[in-house]
């Protein structure tokens, strides 16, 4: 027992790195070439785990789909790295606030302040998915695998009839038994020892990113690789928008900008009326039969099956 607490076995991204034992004595440029060295093998690990990303990709589509919601849950890094990934879906995907929700163990106050006792709150995570219910998904976020809210509130919600995905970067987790999908990239020691806001809190990101985007891309969020949902509330994202348009229609600027002007600042209206001639009116009914999808709503214009 060491101060009071029963050691637990350690994950991976706990143990020491052998290749970083004399990290202290690096020269500068030595020490940022290993530090870069390791962040290479990120990438390779969240490769081998593409195929649960996608099962996790396909609750998340049945869940929004469906009406429904997705959460996230997290402590410290895991939980910050939450929070931005929900938080960016707003402006780039035009994602209606409350859809994707993010719970971070200590509130608000931990997004910029350190909240590390906060991680062992089992009642916060609990009280973090009180208005989860059946068809929702609980996506919870810990390096080690082992955060107690984190396993609190992936243990309620599924409790609830929530389906449940874990992201940690320790295989041996062991919540993953109590979780639908276990997403978990090796991405091994730590370059030093223990400190998860590296390679584990890299590949978070990674794998946030990619389930998210591709779950807003199964939902018609985009048209072609353009962001076509997104939100144009600045100067900068206006021009964006306008460049989206003319890239989607190889119509002129004076053009799209019209179209954009008709449809109210709807990127994809716009795009139906320039490339398929279809009105206004039309052009957002069709959107609507499609759930959102251009593709889908081309072909409906044209008079194909969608």
């Amino acid at each position: 027992m060491i101060g009071g607490v029963e050691p637990v076995p350690l994950s991976r991204t706990e143990q020491r790195n052998p290749r970083s034992g004399s990290l202290d004595r690096m020269p500068v440029p030595d020490l940022l070439r290993l530090i870069n060295d390791e962040d290479h093998t990120v990438p390779a690990a969240v490769g081998l785990v593409l195929p649960l990303i996608a099962s996790a990709v396909d609750l998340a589509v049945e869940a929004l789909g469906s009406g429904h919601r997705v959460h996230y849950v997290g402590a410290g890094t895991s939980g910050r790295i939450a929070v931005l990934d929900a938080a960016e879906l707003i402006p780039t995907f035009g994602l209606e606030p409350g859809r994707v929700v993010a719970h971070i163990a200590g509130g608000s106050h931990a997004l910029t302040n350190p909240s590390e006792n906060a991680e062992d709150d089992e009642a916060a995570g609990v009280s973090a998915v009180a208005a989860v219910t059946a068809g929702d998904l609980v996506v919870g976020v810990s390096a080690s695998g082992r955060t107690p809210y984190v396993r609190a509130a992936l243990a309620m919600a599924r409790s609830r009839g929530a389906a449940t995905v874990l992201v940690s970067a320790n295989p041996l987790s062991p919540i993953a038994s109590a979780v639908d999908i276990h997403i978990a990239p090796d991405t091994g020691p730590e370059v030093l020892t223990g400190s998860t806001r590296m390679k584990a809190g890299t590949a978070a990101k990674l794998v946030l990113n990619t389930f998210s985007t591709a779950t807003m891309v199964r939902l018609g969020r985009t048209y072609s690789n353009l962001m076509t949902d997104m939100l144009a509330s600045n100067d900068k994202l206006r021009a964006r928008q306008l460049r989206i348009v003319a890239e989607a229609t190889g119509a002129d600027v004076a053009a799209c900008r019209a179209a954009l002007r008709s449809a109210d600042g709807d990127a994809k209206v716009a795009v139906l009326t320039l490339v398929a001639g279809a009105s206004v009116e039309r052009a957002r009914e069709v959107l609507a039969a499609t759930e959102g999808h251009v593709h889908r709503a081309m072909r409906l214009l044209n008079g194909s099956a969608m």
